[in-house]
């Protein structure tokens, strides 16, 4: 009984080297404890730790505990010793498999199917999906969805209906803050015309108040590793905290706020709004997921939420 219980709290991991062609599977409760044991199978020398584990599809630091049990089964780690750092533009013999990852996402097909196996191992990883990987799913045929999962069309029904809930909800959410954001917009542009009506007609301004700084130029080198696909959604979408998934949101929490703000066009203050909203969404995602964990592990004798229990409701068109 200890014996399994023990398994029951190991994760599936695999690891390698940044630049070896050896991948090792390996089974850890915690974040420690798959440090340790990659350092054993990699070889790696102690002087060379402690290592860093970085995720292997886009160099993600993995370096909190609830993050690391919120990963589903079977996630890729790239192992870090001392002083080396993450490139997704290796792509030599030993580092090819990153791009080849990378293009079986991007395939359509083999997307919504990477999404079922994470449901499949977990389903409270619905919270941490962005709201493209809800559609996809959405999408998905039940009958196809139904064969991958290994369930009945009935209870596929019910989990993209749930998934729907999920899908409007955020869509809910995004439509408040924004109505939000035009109401105090409007404030705002009431505040300075009465400004304006009260102060007298400002004197004409010196040529100096308009002499160029050269701080625009210095702030537009500022670098930012984000991809191009999220910056868009950062600037296009009026709520994109909402848009993204919870990986892509640990990495805008990442970036310098200058460099953030530069690469959008907008001011420090307004980047760093953006990175709090950011901070927030991603907190209450894991909370959510740990909560689901804590519902489970009170649950006597279910090692997963039943499929069944999941709320019915009709699709919204």
């Amino acid at each position: 009984a200890d014996r399994q219980m023990m398994a029951a709290r190991l994760k599936r991991c695999v690891v390698r080297r940044r630049d070896g062609p050896e991948q090792h599977g390996v089974a850890a409760s915690c974040l420690r404890e798959l440090r340790d044991k990659a350092c054993g199978v990699l070889a790696i020398d102690k002087a060379r730790e402690p290592i860093t584990l970085v995720l292997a599809e886009d160099g993600t630091i993995v370096d909190d505990e609830d993050y690391f049990l919120c990963l589903p089964s079977n996630t890729k780690f790239v192992a870090l010793a001392k002083d080396e750092k993450w490139s997704s533009k290796i792509l030599d013999s030993g580092t090819s498999w990153l791009s080849e990852s990378v293009d079986e996402v991007d395939s359509a097909a083999e997307k919504w199917k990477q999404l079922a196996r994470q449901l499949k191992d977990d389903l409270s990883n619905i919270i941490l999906m962005s709201e493209e990987d809800l559609q996809v799913l959405i999408d998905v045929p039940r009958s196809d969805l139904a064969e991958e999962l290994a369930q009945s069309e009935t209870k596929i029904q019910v989990l993209q209906d749930t998934l729907q809930q999920v899908l409007d909800r955020r869509e809910e959410e995004r439509q408040s803050r924004q109505l939000l954001e035009l109401y105090l917009e409007a404030l705002k542009t009431e505040d300075s015309i009465l400004s304006k009506v009260a102060e007298p007609e400002a004197a004409p301004r010196k040529e100096m108040d308009v002499v160029d700084t050269g701080t625009r130029s210095t702030d537009t080198r500022a670098t930012t590793a984000l991809r191009d696909q999220v910056l868009a959604a950062l600037k296009e979408k009026p709520a994109p905290e909402l848009c993204l998934d919870s990986q892509d949101l640990e990495l805008v929490l990442k970036e310098d706020t200058a460099a953030l703000a530069s690469a959008l066009g907008w001011d420090k203050q307004k980047a760093g709004a953006l990175q709090k909203a950011c901070d927030q969404e991603l907190s209450k995602r894991l909370k959510q997921v740990q909560t689901l964990h804590s519902l489970r592990s009170t649950s006597k004798g279910k090692k997963t939420l039943p499929w069944g229990d999941w709320p019915s409701s009709k699709r919204k068109k």
